[in-house]
């Protein structure tokens, strides 16, 4: 007598993955913090449609991306003028200038209105270089101003200018 071996038939197969697709779905939706699956006592969290309360913020800022800078400019004792090393190194219409300025996190308004002015005259010190430039204002440290040129002139705003 020959014995057959029992082969599995590909509505089997569809089935098993069915499964493994619902169990993973239903987990999902389970942990999830405004998931339908949220206990019947607790209330509808701020982030669901419909529950009351103020309007959704608006999404933050993306992350600034940055491609590896060709060159950096500090603001330091002995560096040339900003203007006159992008005369000297950028010849390249495809490089973004990106002019960052550090100030203190714990920093009050006086020293935050200061770092923006200097970002502000570091921009215009750069002249035709700055048509297209980033100019960033954040707490950090080392407090301090530079100036970096990498290719990584894509199009993407960042920030929206004011009225």
């Amino acid at each position: 007598m020959i014995a057959r071996m029992a082969s599995t038939g590909w509505q089997t197969i569809l089935a098993d993955l069915s499964l493994i697709l619902f169990m993973v779905t239903a987990s999902a939706l389970a942990n999830a913090p405004d998931g339908p699956l949220a206990p019947a006592g607790d209330p509808l969290p701020a982030s669901h449609p419909g529950a009351p309360g103020p309007a959704p913020k608006p999404a933050p800022i993306a992350a600034l991306v940055h491609a590896e800078p060709i060159g950096v400019w500090r603001a330091a004792a002995g560096a040339p003028p900003l203007g006159q090393w992008l005369h000297d190194v950028a010849r390249d219409p495809r490089l973004r200038l990106t002019i960052t300025v550090h100030y203190p996190p714990d920093a009050g308004p006086a020293l935050r209105k200061a770092a923006l002015a200097q970002a502000l005259h570091l921009d215009a010190a750069a002249g035709a270089h700055a048509a297209d430039a980033r100019v960033v204002v954040e707490p950090g440290l080392p407090a301090g101003a530079s100036a970096m040129l990498g290719y990584d002139a894509d199009g993407t705003q960042i920030a929206y200018p004011g009225p």
